[in-house]
């Protein structure tokens, strides 16, 4: 029987209570509830929450607010009067802007200390890294052969062969668009612009959403484009879900081009759920939660002791530091790098 690591939530809030650190009482506190903002990627097994409210009393109510940068813009507006109390999916393309909107109160759970060792994200007392993952070029693996064989680089997709082959996403509309253009932004330095103007003589696609380019354009959803920007757990998702059923994924990643995302959960400033909010931002941390996440969002969970299903065993090992942008390098430079990428490749 698998093991589950129990929170000990309802001893923590009412600690809380008694510290003097809210104004509630046990009672209020184990009655209550909590408000989850994310984005609409977000997605959890039914009765998930249950465990968390059979645990703590606290109902968790679950409010999306479109993509991240949505999520975000919306937070900001609303600081002063939060529409919510937690906070999930910011990633660390957005991490800067987030924090430099000072939208988010500071707690570090006690559970922080189990993340992976070898997970390289950005240290905050306001932000808690709580799952991972990699954009990066998938390709349709029947659509090559011994004589036309797939990209094994990035820098491949400069050859004409692969002209008209390759779809992406908007970077200013799609997180997963905004990923591959850091990655070619880290990977060509100062000849990434050259290197987008060649796709673009190549014949690239681009579409608003990742919906749209993967189940519209790519071939899987029915479409000519063999190449797509995706992620690293697509390989395993079409393995789970091909109909008829496949012993073997349809499609690969090539892995220079992968981008390293991260998304985090934080406690909105202004909140009047303080000690309901750090119990969520603990369970988010839980083997409960953490083991959920694979096969609902296609993410890495963060924990250490997090037990992953047997199709994530292929996950590919990636390097750390691949690709690798700072959050505030990224905040610094992101409004310019859209500008040109659109100036590059729409006009």
């Amino acid at each position: 029987m698998k093991k589950h690591l129990t929170i000990p939530a309802i001893t923590m809030v009412l600690s809380i209570f008694a510290c003097g650190n809210s104004e509630k009482s046990a009672d209020d506190i184990m009655e209550s509830s909590v408000t989850l903002i994310t984005h609409d990627s977000f997605a959890v097994s039914d009765g998930l929450f249950d465990i968390f409210t059979s645990e703590t009393g606290i109902t968790v109510e679950q409010l999306s607010l479109g993509d991240t940068g949505q999520l975000i813009s919306t937070s900001i507006l609303t600081k002063d009067d939060p529409i919510g109390d937690v906070i999930f999916g910011i990633d660390n393309t957005f991490l800067g802007r987030a924090l430099n909107a000072g939208i988010f109160t500071p707690y570090t759970s006690s559970i922080e200390s189990q993340i992976l060792e070898e997970l390289d994200y950005e240290k905050s007392d306001y932000l808690t890294p709580i799952d991972y993952g990699h954009v990066c070029l998938n390709y349709w693996k029947d659509s090559f052969s011994d004589t036309f064989p797939p990209p094994k680089s990035i820098d491949d997709l400069l050859d004409p062969s692969y002209a008209n082959l390759l779809v992406v996403q908007n970077p200013e509309t799609s997180s997963p668009g905004l990923a591959f253009l850091l990655a070619t932004i880290s990977h060509f330095g100062s000849d990434w612009v050259s290197f987008w103007q060649t796709l673009n003589q190549n014949g690239v696609s681009v579409t608003s959403d990742w919906e749209s380019s993967y189940y519209g354009d790519f071939i899987a959803g029915g479409g000519e484009s063999s190449i797509v920007v995706s992620y690293a757990s697509s390989p395993i998702a079409e393995l789970i879900y091909s109909d008829p059923p496949v012993e073997i994924p349809p499609t690969g990643i090539i892995e220079d081009s992968c981008f390293k995302q991260v998304e985090y959960a934080g406690i909105l400033k202004n909140t009047q759920n303080m000690p309901e909010a750090e119990a969520l931002i603990d369970f988010l941390l839980s083997q409960h939660f953490q083991e959920d996440i694979p096969l609902n969002m296609f993410m890495m969970p963060v924990l250490a002791e997090a037990f992953l299903p047997a199709t994530f065993s292929a996950y590919p090992t990636i390097p750390s530091d691949l690709n690798e942008i700072s959050p505030t390098e990224i905040e610094a430079n992101r409004n310019n790098w859209t500008e040109i990428w659109t100036e590059t490749v729409l006009r």
